[in-house]
């Protein structure tokens, strides 16, 4: 008889859940997605439209100066400064916010023209935003294509419109982003283009645009270098303004403009090859495309918060990468080159630190192609500049952040049988970035570029670990380290050399030099092999102590590749549940005058807001109280995830905060990044499918409820499973996945 109703049950689900990702919906995804999500406290997003990984991100800028300016908005300012053309979406650092665009009226004093930030104006949605641009009175629209923004302003009737194209305008430049040169020129009377060089977090960052109009320009007087030039037409400087005149008219005035990282033919041909649609197209189109992939994945729920949660973190997750590629196949490469594609584009925008531990899987179940060629593309960038990039950044360097990550996606790929070809080749690059490169060093001397072959990896291969009074940040080195070395050893096992996965098994394990027994805690080690006598787990120092953006508490558990050593290393089961109830339930202080503000979202010394700590709660799965995880993960979900501007805890990092979200909201998460397996967490949807290219993968959970948080057993395809975790080879068409809820511990 149970068989009988499970086959029932399935066959239900099997027609109700039939339509392919494309048809359309009782109720309109877009609706569910609110770009306003993330924008305030530190979230860091921005509003603008853009398309999937597009090369363009039209947007309003609000905040200049600044963490807060790192995307060019926030929420809470009140200053308009206009629209720029490119924008960072989640990030700790700003960059970009090329070109902008001001439609304003009157005579221009002596200060540039500033708009005011009206919120009951204000729209977005996915592929558009609007907003009235006070105090003059006109509704400025934007939609995006690929690689080109479309406006539309609608000015008041009688008056002459004015439009401010300021190429001087830079975001953050009070940490070092500055305007190095600049170029315009009128090209017709419909027409501009230019190109400006800026310095910044990417070092060398050119860009060229072509924008058009729909009504003819009367005059074009520039600001150059602060002397103001009348009725000119071409001007080489480093900042350069123009102001733009039209005529009265009742006819919204539409502008196009395009950019390219390659030279002024790429912004032109990326303009031309643009589809001329009206406005209203475009954005039809726009919208179209992003109903198609966040359709991908379908949820039933009655909680409208959780799908506006959902859908807006699953719009986030795709909008970096950034295709850097123009339309005629050209690209910048990450040594500064211009090179032509070959069947994949190029992209940038890569915050490996952050999104290898949660984007990425989920963009291998969700995107397993994209997911291939951002793989390749990650040692394309290898093959042109030397190593495998840790932050690429328009054709840049960046060198932020700890270790080298982009051996975490690899190794990922690896051992979901997405790299196919090369493989040897994939693993000499491993090799290569995990092992000192002298040259590197010193060619980078003194820039960015040169933390991705920082000092802590000699100290590595010259002590075995990282000396806490030789560099900086020795524990958070070490400990990710360790865990990118496993994955160069499981890529060498999958390969079948035996010397090197011996090699960097051996370097794996350095994680436990750094455990110390006494005070329970992962702590540095001097050349000399003694400790600092000090020690708080609750001091931080951003960036100077022996904790890259965080303290002991949040690092100590960083051993993403052997759970079960770390819960040795603590003293069994139980020891490893009473640290971790240790961590979750002491105060949520942190110690010292420089603490990283990146250190949020705090439960305990748990913080959810930077990306160390996110596969903690699943630590508890190796404990004697596995059920510690439903309720943890139930807290974040609930408490840290809302509908709101202030929605996000924590810099959204370019889509690995939104994915993490998105994974447990499915009751799903991949612990190792290079173990191609996802634990069972805590599931807040009703019913889910995921398409898989020929069909979907459906999660129905049962007794879903508030109160109903513990799982009591799981099945897959109808086969009750002995451990909570499901591989990555289970993402099958048609394959079902059961998730049994209930109100009370089940200690599994």
């Amino acid at each position: 008889m149970r068989k009988h109703l499970y086959l029932i049950l399935l066959l239900f689900s099997l027609i109700f859940w039939s339509c392919s990702p494309n048809e359309s919906q009782q109720e309109k995804v877009l609706d569910f997605v609110n770009p306003f999500i993330g924008t305030a406290f530190h979230g860091h997003t921005f509003p603008g439209p853009v398309l999937p990984h597009g090369r363009i991100q039209p947007g309003p800028d609000t905040h200049i100066m600044g963490w807060d300016a790192s995307s060019g908005y926030h929420y809470d300012d009140s200053l308009l400064y206009g629209f720029s053309q490119t924008h960072l979406s989640g990030t700790g650092i700003g960059d970009m916010g090329d070109i902008l665009l001001l439609p304003f009226l009157g005579d221009v004093g002596e200060t540039k023209p500033v708009g005011i930030l009206d919120h009951a104006s204000e729209e977005a949605e996915p592929g558009y935003y609007g907003i009235e641009v006070k105090p003059w009175g006109v509704f400025a629209e934007m939609t995006a294509t690929s690689h080109a923004a479309i406006y539309r302003f609608s000015y008041p009737k009688n008056e002459s419109p004015r439009m401010m194209v300021d190429l001087e305008h830079v975001l953050q430049p009070n940490w070092g982003h500055k305007l190095i040169s600049s170029e315009l020129r009128k090209v017709d009377e419909y027409s501009l283009e230019g190109f400006r060089f800026t310095s910044g977090w990417a070092k060398d960052d050119p860009i060229w645009f072509r924008l058009t109009f729909n009504q003819p320009i009367l005059s074009t007087d520039l600001l150059v270098d602060g002397n103001l030039q009348e009725n000119s037409e071409l001007a080489r400087a480093t900042a350069i303004t123009a102001f733009l005149t039209f005529a009265p008219s009742d006819d919204p005035l539409e502008a196009r403009i395009s950019v390219s990282s390659v030279d002024k033919l790429g912004a032109r041909q990326n303009l031309d090859k643009t589809t001329q649609l009206s406005f209203d197209q475009h954005k039809e189109a726009a919208q179209n495309q992003w109903k198609s992939e966040l359709e991908k994945i379908q949820i039933k729920t009655s909680d409208e918060a959780i799908k506006k949660n959902f859908y807006t973190a699953l719009y986030h997750s795709k909008i970096a990468p950034m295709n850097f590629t123009d339309l005629d196949g050209r690209f910048r490469g990450i040594d500064q080159k211009i090179y032509k594609k070959g069947k994949e584009d190029s992209y940038t925008v890569y915050s490996l630190w952050d999104v290898f531990r949660s984007w990425y899987p989920l963009m291998t179940v969700i995107e397993p192609e994209r997911s291939r060629s951002w793989a390749y593309d990650l040692y394309d960038h290898s093959e042109k500049g030397g190593l495998l990039p840790k932050w690429a950044l328009n054709g840049n360097y960046t060198g932020t952040m700890v270790g080298y990550p982009a051996l975490a996606i690899l190794a990922d790929a690896y051992a979901k049988e997405m790299l196919d070809s090369i493989p040897q080749k994939l693993l000499d690059a491993s090799v290569k970035t995990s092992s000192w490169q002298a040259d590197f060093n010193k060619k980078h001397k003194g820039t960015r570029a040169e933390r991705v072959m920082p000092k802590q990896i000699y100290y590595k291969e010259a002590y075995g670990f990282i000396p806490a009074d030789s560099t900086n940040g020795s524990v958070s080195y070490g400990l990710e380290m360790a865990y990118y070395d496993w994955c160069v050893a499981e890529m060498a096992k999958g390969m079948g050399n035996k010397e090197v996965e011996e090699k960097y098994r051996e370097k794996a394990l350095a994680y436990q030099k750094y455990f110390d027994a006494e005070v329970g805690f992962m702590r540095g080690i001097n050349k000399d092999g003694s400790r600092a006598k000090e020690f708080n787990p609750r001091y931080s120092d951003h960036e100077h102590s022996d904790y890259i953006e965080g303290n002991a508490w949040q690092w100590t558990p960083l051993v993403l590749h052997d759970p079960e050593g770390f819960r040795d290393l603590l003293g069994g089961k139980e020891a490893l549940g009473i640290w971790l109830d240790s961590l979750f339930m002491t105060s949520s202080e942190i110690v010292g005058e420089n603490a990283s503000a990146d250190i949020s979202g705090l439960i305990g010394q748990y913080a959810h807001g930077n990306e160390p700590s996110h596969h903690v709660p699943f630590l508890y799965q190796y404990s004697d109280r596995p059920w510690r995880t439903q309720e943890v993960l139930d807290q974040i979900l609930y408490e840290f995830y809302t509908p709101t501007p202030d929605g996000i805890i924590g810099n959204e990092d370019c889509g690995q905060m939104s994915a993490w979200y998105v994974l447990n909201a499915l009751g799903l998460y991949q612990f190792t990044p290079g173990k191609a397996e996802f634990s069972i967490g805590r599931p807040i949807i009703d019913e889910a499918k995921i398409w898989q290219g020929k069909g979907y993968f459906r999660i129905k959970v049962h007794n879903n409820s508030r109160q109903n948080k513990y799982v009591e057993k799981v099945l897959l395809n109808g086969k009750e499973l002995e451990e909570r975790r499901i591989l990555y080879s289970d993402f099958q068409p048609d394959a079902l996945i059961e998730i049994f809820m209930i109100g009370e511990k089940a200690n599994k």
